[in-house]
């Protein structure tokens, strides 16, 4: 009987031992990663940014949970060199990435973000448009033997998977705004503004499937021991402007929409390397085809959106919200007609400044004034996630803003426009702007406290020349210090 008694309680405490353990070990697991990326989306179209037409409950509701960055800028003003910058932990002069390939070739083996997650124990999966894919041509559903991985790095994921919709060839009712004065273009691909109010539901498209594998996959972690990282790519906003006919329905119609402010003479104080690739002029767009272009935009914006708060439903739904931090951001910002310019390419904060919202189990919901750039991603999930910080990284680990919004890490933001040979300064006080290294494309400096809007072009006041000369020394510097990095030493 007592050698009995004594099993009995030798059992119960091996059994709460093993209890404790386990306890100890789902206390101690690393933070999930849930990265959820937009295309081509300006943070002036979000509720949480101050828009008050564009409906974006679900990411408004994240932006109330987590972080809220107002002066976030990207490192390359189109999809290829940005993606491949965030996702290298580069810039762009640093790998030579400018267009629309992998950053694989310059860095070697160096891990990825993604990459060094999985090489710390990480499931690592990726969902539709990461590194680049030309959008609609990369990710048109054209058949079964299409290539869809576009510039993907394989040795970034354990997993891939690739979500192809019908794009602009989506049943419905089109029309291309472009160049179609008369109205006689048909529906067109390519990189084209074109409307498509289309018939069928959510996962007839590209971000509808995104959404259902991502939710698919985020059910499929319950119960096992390893962390993941998730990310997944939405592709609208970016043209063409396709989404179910119902997410249209609040902003028709058309004409209600509300153009920027229009400022005569607006391109007169500036050199042509700032006039950006698509206008109000050289599209041919008249008043009408603007204001649809505007709500087509946010049509997307808020199909978008729809898909976001699909993902983060079944994060909650498994359990995973206290032990999974949440990013959103996008690739670029996006012109809607401000200057006359539209699309991204531009120096300007419209195309060069992105949304940023993260959302870190057990910090407080805070809005952050401070300037980060998508760089500084990499760096700083690897800190927050307890995993080593590569001191190679070029960005920077803004994790302590999350306790104290207030803090700086930078001063200044840097990013580029590959096109027109742009190089951009962005502090508190002014946005300089460059075209060519040795400034023959000409110069604008911006005064974004008197001018936040920058319709004023300051470089050729005397009165100014003072400070062009000091930010020209400024930007020599960084192009010095970024070129300085360890790729140069392979």
């Amino acid at each position: 009987m007592l050698r009995l008694t004594w099993s009995v309680f030798l059992g119960c405490l091996l059994a709460a031992t093993a209890t404790a353990a386990a306890a100890a070990s789902a206390t101690t697991r690393r933070p999930n990663v849930l990265f959820l990326i937009s295309d081509d989306l300006t943070l002036t179209a979000l509720g949480a940014y101050g828009n008050k037409i564009c409906r974006t409950p679900n990411l408004d509701r994240l932006a109330a949970q987590g972080t809220r960055f107002t002066r976030a800028y990207c490192q390359g003003t189109y999809c290829g060199p940005s993606r491949a910058s965030f996702m290298s932990g580069y810039y762009p002069h640093a790998t030579g990435v400018f267009g629309y390939t992998s950053p694989r070739p310059a860095i070697g083996d160096r891990a990825t973000w993604s990459q060094h997650f999985i090489n710390a124990g990480y499931y690592a999966a990726r969902v539709s448009k990461i590194y680049h894919m030309g959008v609609p041509g990369g990710v048109e559903d054209l058949g079964p033997n299409r290539d869809y991985h576009g510039a993907d790095d394989p040795a970034s994921w354990t997993e891939r998977f690739n979500t192809p919709g019908p794009e602009w060839r989506a049943a419905g009712t089109g029309e291309t705004l472009e160049n179609n004065p008369d109205g006689s273009k048909p529906v067109m691909g390519g990189n084209t503004f074109v409307v498509v109010e289309a018939d069928g539901d959510d996962e007839v498209h590209t971000d509808g499937k995104a959404a259902a594998k991502a939710v698919e996959l985020i059910r499929a972690q319950r119960g096992r021991d390893r962390p993941w990282f998730l990310a997944v790519g939405f592709v609208r906003p970016h043209v063409p402007f396709v989404a179910p006919r119902k997410y249209f329905e609040p902003y028709l119609p058309y004409e209600k929409m509300v153009l920027p402010e229009k400022v005569a003479g607006d391109w007169d104080d500036i050199p042509k390397a700032g006039i950006n690739y698509k206008t109000s002029v050289n599209m041919k767009m008249d008043e009408r085809r603007q204001k649809k272009a505007i709500g087509g935009y946010y049509a997307c914006v808020s199909f978008m959106d729809a898909q976001v708060g699909k993902v983060l439903a079944a994060l909650t739904e498994a359990g995973f919200d206290d032990n999974t931090i949440v990013i959103f951001t996008s690739d670029h910002g996006y012109h809607l007609g401000e200057h006359d310019f539209w699309a991204k390419v531009s120096l300007r904060d419209e195309s060069s400044m992105v949304p940023l919202i993260i959302r870190v189990p057990g910090k407080r919901p805070a809005v952050c004034d401070s300037f980060v750039e998508l760089l500084d991603l990499y760096p700083t999930l690897a800190g927050l996630c307890g995993l080593e910080v590569p001191v190679r990284l070029q960005g920077k680990n803004v994790a302590r803003m999350f306790d104290d919004p207030r803090h700086r890490v930078r001063d200044t933001a840097f990013s580029v426009a590959p096109s027109s040979k742009g190089l951009l300064l962005r502090d508190e006080r002014f946005a300089f702007l460059q075209y060519q290294e040795d400034a023959s494309g000409g110069i604008e400096l911006f005064d974004a406290v008197k001018d936040p809007r920058q319709y004023t072009n300051l470089a050729a006041k005397p009165e100014y020349a003072g400070v062009v000369a000091e930010y020209r020394a400024k930007l020599t510097a960084k192009l010095a210090e970024v070129r300085a990095s360890d790729l140069a030493r392979k």
